[in-house]
């Protein structure tokens, strides 16, 4: 009887693969840090802006203290990027920066956490993949249309689901969440192709969004900070312009540089169920068992979207 011998990998390919494996590993865990802070924000977004707070104290807040605490990085690198880079620096800012934030929280404030949570992030790897197969001619496979098949019809569950229960969600609404989905697909294929570090991409991001909106802000007079409370300040100040300005870009941009922009996406399969958690004893948003099933049928298109396609 014959018998089969296992054949080590040479030296090399051993390392190569290991390599490979640990690069994979450290993108899920900086991927699984943006899913925490994304799913948060959702919920804290929507509790503020339904609140003393507005969507301008929430964009300035995100970009002028983002601004801050990242100026080091590009005061210590400043000389060295090129002028190329501050011109990506601003088309990325544009799509992830100050428009983003203003859409998604006009889009809160007029839906709900749970309906933002799921509507912006899930749209957003239909969108980059239709855009890549369009205009990259990027393979997409079967298990990925299907997958991305199976995230409209659970986003279409969901608002339908939700209509019936609290009436039909605000259109301006709906139109602003989805407009940031494809703001987010943009930029998501567009940062893997820059020259840009995740930390200075976050950087530039603020920066530009921060010039671009504070003195706007400051001289319209519609600030409505002095009416939030101390602690809603806090809050707001360290989730907006530390967590979300910073850690939540970065670790973002991370994983997209180690995993590549598809496998990115599937940090998204779980945020709607998480933000959907997180609002149940914050804002008191129950979900419908009907909307359970639609967030999961969102879940497993994300997951069946993020696959590579085979080979042919």
């Amino acid at each position: 009887m014959s018998q089969t011998l296992a054949v080590p990998l040479p030296h090399g390919a051993a390392e190569a693969t290991r390599g490979v494996v640990r690069r994979r590993l450290v993108g899920i865990a900086w991927a699984l840090l943006a899913l925490t802070i994304f799913s948060g924000w959702f919920v804290v977004t929507r509790l503020s802006v339904t609140h003393a707070l507005r969507v301008a104290d929430i964009a300035a807040l995100r970009f002028g203290v983002g601004a801050i605490v990242l100026a080091p990085v590009l005061m210590r690198r400043g000389l060295r990027l090129r002028r190329a880079a501050w011109g990506e620096g601003l088309l990325l800012s544009l799509l992830w920066g100050l428009p983003f934030v203003l859409l998604v929280a006009g889009g809160l404030r007029l839906t709900s956490a749970m309906e933002a949570a799921s509507i912006t992030p899930a749209i957003m790897p239909v969108l980059a993949g239709v855009l890549a197969w369009i205009f990259l001619r990027e393979r997409q496979g079967r298990a990925r249309w299907i997958g991305y098949a199976a995230i409209v019809l659970g986003l279409a569950c969901l608002v339908g689901v939700g209509a019936v229960k609290h009436g039909f969600p605000s259109g301006i609404g709906l139109a602003a969440l989805l407009g940031a989905g494809l703001m987010w697909a943009i930029y998501t294929l567009l940062f893997r192709r820059s020259s840009l570090s995740a930390v200075q991409a976050a950087a530039l991001i603020c920066t530009w969004s921060a010039l671009l909106f504070l003195p706007v802000y400051l001289l319209s007079g519609v600030s409505r900070l002095p009416l939030a409370s101390p602690s809603e300040l806090v809050v707001q100040i360290l989730y907006q312009g530390v967590a979300m300005s910073c850690l939540a870009v970065i670790s973002f941009n991370r994983a997209v540089a180690l995993l590549g922009p598809t496998a990115a996406t599937a940090i998204i399969a779980l945020l709607p169920a998480v933000a959907s958690l997180i609002a149940i004893p914050v804002l008191g948003e129950v979900p419908a068992p009907m909307q359970w099933i639609a967030i999961g049928a969102i879940g497993i298109g994300v997951l069946l979207a993020s696959r590579r396609p085979r080979a042919s």
